[in-house]
Protein backbone atom coordinates (compact mmCIF):
# COMPACT_ATOMS: atom_id res chain seq x y z
CA UNK A 1 0.00 0.00 0.00
CA UNK A 2 2.76 2.33 1.11
CA UNK A 3 4.96 1.56 -2.24
CA UNK A 4 1.82 2.31 -4.05
CA UNK A 5 1.53 5.42 -2.57
CA UNK A 6 4.71 6.63 -3.28
CA UNK A 7 4.82 5.22 -7.07
CA UNK A 8 1.83 7.64 -7.61
CA UNK A 9 4.19 10.55 -7.05
CA UNK A 10 6.13 9.62 -10.13
CA UNK A 11 5.90 12.60 -12.81
CA UNK A 12 5.71 11.41 -16.12
CA UNK A 13 6.88 15.68 -17.09
CA UNK A 14 9.73 15.07 -14.86
CA UNK A 15 11.30 11.27 -14.25
CA UNK A 16 13.84 12.12 -11.68
CA UNK A 17 12.37 14.79 -9.91
CA UNK A 18 8.67 14.06 -9.60
CA UNK A 19 8.25 13.01 -5.74
CA UNK A 20 10.60 15.81 -4.80
CA UNK A 21 9.16 18.70 -6.43
CA UNK A 22 5.80 16.99 -5.29
CA UNK A 23 6.96 17.60 -1.92
CA UNK A 24 8.52 20.98 -2.53
CA UNK A 25 4.97 22.17 -4.08
CA UNK A 26 3.65 20.57 -0.96
CA UNK A 27 5.09 22.45 1.74
CA UNK A 28 5.02 25.92 -0.31
CA UNK A 29 8.20 26.45 -1.30
CA UNK A 30 7.87 25.64 -5.30
CA UNK A 31 5.55 27.83 -6.97
CA UNK A 32 5.23 27.07 -10.44
CA UNK A 33 1.94 28.24 -10.71
CA UNK A 34 0.60 31.80 -9.08
CA UNK A 35 -2.84 31.92 -7.38
CA UNK A 36 -4.65 31.35 -4.23
CA UNK A 37 -2.74 28.68 -3.01
CA UNK A 38 0.54 30.71 -3.11
CA UNK A 39 -0.71 33.56 -1.21
CA UNK A 40 -1.70 30.97 1.66
CA UNK A 41 1.81 29.66 1.88
CA UNK A 42 3.29 32.63 2.00
CA UNK A 43 1.40 33.68 4.69
CA UNK A 44 1.90 30.18 6.64
CA UNK A 45 6.10 31.56 5.41
CA UNK A 46 5.57 34.73 6.97
CA UNK A 47 3.91 33.49 10.32
CA UNK A 48 6.61 30.76 10.63
CA UNK A 49 9.17 33.89 10.80
CA UNK A 50 7.27 35.30 12.98
CA UNK A 51 7.36 32.44 15.61
CA UNK A 52 10.99 32.12 15.07
CA UNK A 53 11.50 35.86 16.10
CA UNK A 54 9.15 34.61 19.29
CA UNK A 55 12.06 32.11 19.93
CA UNK A 56 14.56 34.92 19.74
CA UNK A 57 12.67 36.93 21.98
CA UNK A 58 12.21 34.12 24.82
CA UNK A 59 16.02 33.73 24.59
CA UNK A 60 16.56 37.25 25.19
CA UNK A 61 14.91 36.96 28.61
CA UNK A 62 15.91 33.50 29.47
CA UNK A 63 19.90 34.80 28.74
CA UNK A 64 20.59 34.61 32.47
CA UNK A 65 19.34 30.93 32.65
CA UNK A 66 22.32 29.37 30.89
CA UNK A 67 20.99 25.78 30.69
CA UNK A 68 17.64 27.27 29.42
CA UNK A 69 19.51 29.50 26.86
CA UNK A 70 21.38 26.98 25.67
CA UNK A 71 18.40 24.66 25.04
CA UNK A 72 16.45 27.23 23.41
CA UNK A 73 19.77 28.27 21.31
CA UNK A 74 19.86 24.54 20.27
CA UNK A 75 16.18 24.13 18.60
CA UNK A 76 15.83 28.23 17.53
CA UNK A 77 18.99 27.56 15.50
CA UNK A 78 17.01 24.78 13.40
CA UNK A 79 14.01 27.13 13.36
CA UNK A 80 16.46 29.84 11.73
CA UNK A 81 17.90 27.42 9.18
CA UNK A 82 14.04 26.03 7.86
CA UNK A 83 12.87 29.27 7.48
CA UNK A 84 15.72 30.82 5.53
CA UNK A 85 15.55 27.47 3.68
CA UNK A 86 12.21 28.30 2.33
CA UNK A 87 12.96 32.09 2.20
CA UNK A 88 15.83 31.72 -0.12
CA UNK A 89 14.04 28.79 -2.44
CA UNK A 90 11.06 31.17 -3.06
CA UNK A 91 12.94 34.45 -3.78
CA UNK A 92 15.49 32.33 -6.06
CA UNK A 93 12.53 30.72 -7.64
CA UNK A 94 13.26 31.37 -11.09
CA UNK A 95 16.95 29.81 -10.74
CA UNK A 96 15.38 26.76 -9.75
CA UNK A 97 13.05 26.02 -12.45
CA UNK A 98 16.23 26.66 -14.86
CA UNK A 99 17.87 23.84 -12.97
CA UNK A 100 14.68 21.69 -12.88
CA UNK A 101 13.71 22.31 -16.42
CA UNK A 102 17.74 21.68 -17.42
CA UNK A 103 17.48 18.54 -15.28
CA UNK A 104 14.31 17.25 -17.36
CA UNK A 105 14.80 18.22 -20.67
CA UNK A 106 18.57 16.52 -21.02
CA UNK A 107 17.01 13.13 -19.10
CA UNK A 108 14.10 13.43 -22.03
CA UNK A 109 16.28 13.88 -24.69
CA UNK A 110 18.60 10.76 -23.61
CA UNK A 111 15.45 8.44 -22.77
CA UNK A 112 14.89 9.18 -26.69
CA UNK A 113 17.91 7.86 -27.92
CA UNK A 114 18.67 4.05 -28.15
CA UNK A 115 21.16 4.05 -26.07
CA UNK A 116 20.57 1.11 -23.51
CA UNK A 117 24.26 2.24 -21.53
CA UNK A 118 22.78 5.96 -20.85
CA UNK A 119 19.50 4.13 -19.89
CA UNK A 120 21.25 1.54 -17.49
CA UNK A 121 23.36 4.62 -15.71
CA UNK A 122 19.81 6.89 -15.45
CA UNK A 123 17.64 4.06 -14.31
CA UNK A 124 20.57 3.49 -11.63
CA UNK A 125 20.90 6.87 -10.05
CA UNK A 126 17.07 7.37 -10.41
CA UNK A 127 16.22 4.72 -8.35
CA UNK A 128 19.02 5.42 -5.75
CA UNK A 129 17.58 8.93 -5.71
CA UNK A 130 14.03 7.28 -4.84
CA UNK A 131 15.60 5.18 -2.23
CA UNK A 132 17.71 7.50 -0.38
CA UNK A 133 14.44 10.00 -1.03
CA UNK A 134 11.97 8.08 1.08
CA UNK A 135 14.28 6.74 3.65
CA UNK A 136 15.53 10.58 4.47
CA UNK A 137 11.55 11.47 4.90
CA UNK A 138 11.14 8.76 6.99
CA UNK A 139 13.98 9.79 9.37
CA UNK A 140 12.60 13.54 9.14
CA UNK A 141 9.52 12.26 10.05
CA UNK A 142 10.28 9.74 13.10
CA UNK A 143 12.44 12.97 14.40
CA UNK A 144 9.51 15.09 14.44
CA UNK A 145 7.01 12.79 16.06
CA UNK A 146 10.00 11.93 18.72
CA UNK A 147 9.90 15.97 19.16
CA UNK A 148 6.35 16.50 19.70
CA UNK A 149 6.03 13.48 22.02
CA UNK A 150 9.68 14.02 23.70
CA UNK A 151 7.38 16.56 26.90
CA UNK A 152 4.91 13.60 27.30
CA UNK A 153 7.91 10.91 27.83
CA UNK A 154 9.64 13.68 30.55
CA UNK A 155 6.44 13.87 32.49
CA UNK A 156 5.66 10.01 32.11
CA UNK A 157 8.71 9.29 33.14
CA UNK A 158 8.91 10.82 36.07
CA UNK A 159 7.00 10.70 39.22
CA UNK A 160 8.74 13.37 41.21
CA UNK A 161 8.31 15.64 38.09
CA UNK A 162 4.82 15.14 38.18
CA UNK A 163 4.04 16.04 41.23
CA UNK A 164 5.94 19.17 41.49
CA UNK A 165 4.12 20.07 38.06
CA UNK A 166 0.34 19.18 39.79
CA UNK A 167 1.62 21.39 42.94
CA UNK A 168 2.75 24.31 40.74
CA UNK A 169 5.85 24.59 41.59
CA UNK A 170 7.41 22.97 37.69
CA UNK A 171 5.76 24.41 34.61
CA UNK A 172 4.44 21.89 32.55
CA UNK A 173 7.10 20.74 29.64
CA UNK A 174 7.11 22.26 26.46
CA UNK A 175 8.03 21.64 23.10
CA UNK A 176 9.96 24.34 22.24
CA UNK A 177 10.88 27.27 23.57
CA UNK A 178 9.43 30.48 22.45
CA UNK A 179 7.55 33.62 23.89
CA UNK A 180 4.21 33.74 23.56
CA UNK A 181 1.67 37.19 24.71
CA UNK A 182 -0.09 34.78 27.42
CA UNK A 183 0.46 32.65 29.86
CA UNK A 184 2.09 29.17 28.64
CA UNK A 185 3.20 27.59 31.72
CA UNK A 186 -0.43 25.75 32.30
CA UNK A 187 -3.94 25.54 31.01
CA UNK A 188 -5.27 26.78 28.05
CA UNK A 189 -2.95 28.51 27.01
CA UNK A 190 -0.47 26.18 27.52
CA UNK A 191 -2.51 23.68 25.00
CA UNK A 192 -2.79 26.50 22.50
CA UNK A 193 1.07 26.75 22.03
CA UNK A 194 1.38 22.94 21.89
CA UNK A 195 -0.68 22.65 19.02
CA UNK A 196 1.21 25.96 17.51
CA UNK A 197 4.34 24.30 18.28
CA UNK A 198 3.37 20.69 16.43
CA UNK A 199 2.36 22.40 13.75
CA UNK A 200 5.70 24.20 13.17
CA UNK A 201 7.27 20.76 13.71
CA UNK A 202 5.58 19.34 10.80
CA UNK A 203 5.91 22.56 8.61
CA UNK A 204 9.67 22.85 9.58
CA UNK A 205 9.97 19.19 9.58
CA UNK A 206 8.71 19.30 5.55
CA UNK A 207 10.85 22.17 4.67
CA UNK A 208 14.12 20.20 5.97
CA UNK A 209 12.79 16.63 4.46
CA UNK A 210 12.00 18.26 0.71
CA UNK A 211 15.22 21.03 0.78
CA UNK A 212 17.68 18.42 1.89
CA UNK A 213 16.16 15.82 -0.42
CA UNK A 214 16.13 18.12 -3.22
CA UNK A 215 19.44 19.04 -2.74
CA UNK A 216 21.06 15.21 -3.23
CA UNK A 217 19.01 14.18 -5.85
CA UNK A 218 20.48 16.96 -8.04
CA UNK A 219 23.95 16.60 -6.88
CA UNK A 220 22.93 12.55 -7.59
CA UNK A 221 22.23 13.61 -11.01
CA UNK A 222 25.20 15.27 -12.24
CA UNK A 223 27.31 12.84 -10.81
CA UNK A 224 25.41 10.52 -12.79
CA UNK A 225 25.21 12.56 -15.99
CA UNK A 226 29.23 12.75 -15.78
CA UNK A 227 29.49 9.10 -15.77
CA UNK A 228 27.13 9.32 -19.13
CA UNK A 229 29.08 11.86 -20.47
CA UNK A 230 32.42 9.50 -19.63
CA UNK A 231 30.37 7.11 -21.10
CA UNK A 232 29.76 9.13 -24.43
CA UNK A 233 33.37 10.01 -24.62
CA UNK A 234 34.76 7.01 -24.55
CA UNK A 235 32.95 6.33 -27.57
CA UNK A 236 33.91 8.97 -29.53
CA UNK A 237 35.93 7.18 -32.20
CA UNK A 238 34.02 3.86 -31.59
CA UNK A 239 35.26 0.58 -29.79
CA UNK A 240 37.46 -0.48 -32.85
CA UNK A 241 35.64 -2.75 -34.46
CA UNK A 242 33.58 -0.49 -36.15
CA UNK A 243 34.02 2.51 -38.72
CA UNK A 244 33.24 5.38 -37.78
CA UNK A 245 33.33 8.74 -39.96
CA UNK A 246 35.07 11.92 -39.51
CA UNK A 247 31.87 13.63 -39.61
CA UNK A 248 30.03 10.99 -37.15
CA UNK A 249 33.60 11.60 -34.75
CA UNK A 250 33.37 15.48 -34.98
CA UNK A 251 29.22 14.95 -34.15
CA UNK A 252 30.12 13.37 -31.09
CA UNK A 253 32.73 15.84 -30.23
CA UNK A 254 30.21 18.31 -29.96
CA UNK A 255 27.67 16.86 -28.48
CA UNK A 256 30.44 15.90 -25.72
CA UNK A 257 31.34 19.47 -25.44
CA UNK A 258 28.24 20.86 -25.44
CA UNK A 259 26.72 18.27 -22.71
CA UNK A 260 29.82 19.32 -20.64
CA UNK A 261 28.99 22.82 -20.96
CA UNK A 262 25.49 22.82 -19.98
CA UNK A 263 26.56 20.49 -17.14
CA UNK A 264 29.10 23.08 -15.78
CA UNK A 265 26.83 26.03 -15.85
CA UNK A 266 23.88 23.99 -14.11
CA UNK A 267 26.50 22.54 -11.83
CA UNK A 268 27.15 26.22 -11.03
CA UNK A 269 23.91 27.59 -10.39
CA UNK A 270 23.27 24.54 -8.13
CA UNK A 271 25.86 25.78 -5.85
CA UNK A 272 25.13 29.22 -5.90
CA UNK A 273 21.65 28.15 -4.46
CA UNK A 274 22.93 26.08 -2.37
CA UNK A 275 25.69 27.53 -0.81
CA UNK A 276 24.37 30.76 1.69
CA UNK A 277 22.31 27.12 3.22
CA UNK A 278 25.37 25.83 3.75
CA UNK A 279 27.36 28.87 4.72
CA UNK A 280 24.41 29.50 7.45
CA UNK A 281 25.01 25.62 8.66
CA UNK A 282 28.27 26.23 9.03
CA UNK A 283 27.88 28.95 11.58
CA UNK A 284 25.40 27.16 13.32
CA UNK A 285 27.14 23.96 13.68
CA UNK A 286 30.44 26.15 14.73
CA UNK A 287 27.37 27.31 17.53
CA UNK A 288 26.33 24.11 17.99
CA UNK A 289 29.88 23.27 19.05
CA UNK A 290 30.46 25.52 21.46
CA UNK A 291 26.79 25.40 22.85
CA UNK A 292 27.51 21.53 23.64
CA UNK A 293 31.02 21.98 25.41
CA UNK A 294 29.52 24.73 27.99
CA UNK A 295 26.85 22.56 28.55
CA UNK A 296 29.27 19.45 29.47
CA UNK A 297 31.38 21.35 31.05
CA UNK A 298 28.77 22.81 33.77
CA UNK A 299 27.08 19.40 34.28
Amino acid sequence: MLFKILNNLDDPAHPLLGPTLWGLKAWGIWQPNKGFSTIIYNIIHILAIIFVLTQYIELWYIRSNLEMALRNLSVTMLSTVCVVKAGTFIVQQKYWKKVFDNVTLLEKNQQSKDDEETKKIIMKYTEYSRKLTYFYWCLVTATVFTVILAPLVVYLSSYERREEIRNGTTAYPEIMSSWAPFNKTRGFGYWVLVALQSLICFYGGGIVANYDSNAVVLMTFFAGQFEVLSTNCAKLFGNGQEYISYKEAVRRIRDCHEHHVQLIKYSKILNSLLSPVLFLYIIICSLMICASAVQLTTV
